[in-house]
């Protein structure tokens, strides 16, 4: 009896020790794991978690997503951009009637006080044109954005697959059937 409560302890013991050894590995490579966790400000702006989508070769645009925080009372507004790999403009996908269409934000992007605004397939997004190269799976490349109060901002857009949705797959393809990219 007293073999089998030994017996026990220590299995609980090592079971104990193996989850405190679990969440210490997961907690370090955590660290290392989340690429698309990361933030720009300047003034009341916040971008977050900025991203692209790779491009063939030979492709003269590409698309880029994100979100805008503004954590002030004022509201701001998104008008475009620069970067060296190309142009940058501020585009919105929408359908009516069944039909899918995709226009410039000639006037920029309203950016609520207090608010939030997704740039994401099948709906707002930057739009590089003219690209010098192919945007790369796995790399990364820099844009300034332009703000009308916040001024720019320099931000990093990690570089996804072809038809990626952020979080992997093709969501928001739907809304892009026979667009060359």
């Amino acid at each position: 009896m007293t073999r089998l409560l030994k017996a026990g302890r220590s299995k609980g013991r090592t079971m104990k020790q193996s989850s405190l050894f679990t969440l210490a590995f997961a907690l370090a490579t955590s660290a290392a794991v989340p690429v698309l966790a990361q933030e720009f400000k300047a003034g009341d702006i916040v971008v977050e978690r900025p991203w692209a989508r790779a491009t063939p070769k030979g492709a003269e645009v590409g698309s880029g997503y994100l979100t805008i925080q503004n954590t002030g009372p004022t509201a701001d507004r998104l008008t475009g951009g620069t970067a060296d790999f190309g142009a940058v403009e501020v585009h919105q996908m929408k359908s009516e009637n069944g039909v899918s269409q995709m226009r410039e934000l000639k006037g920029g992007l309203d950016i609520p006080p207090h608010g939030s605004v997704g740039l994401s397939p099948g709906g707002y997004h930057l739009m590089f044109t003219h690209l010098t190269h192919p945007l790369t799976k796995g790399k990364s490349v820099k844009a300034t954005l332009n703000f009308e109060h916040a001024g720019p901002i320099e931000v990093e857009l990690n570089v996804l697959g072809i038809g990626a949705a952020a979080t992997g797959g093709t969501k928001g393809m739907e809304n892009m059937k026979g667009m060359k990219m």
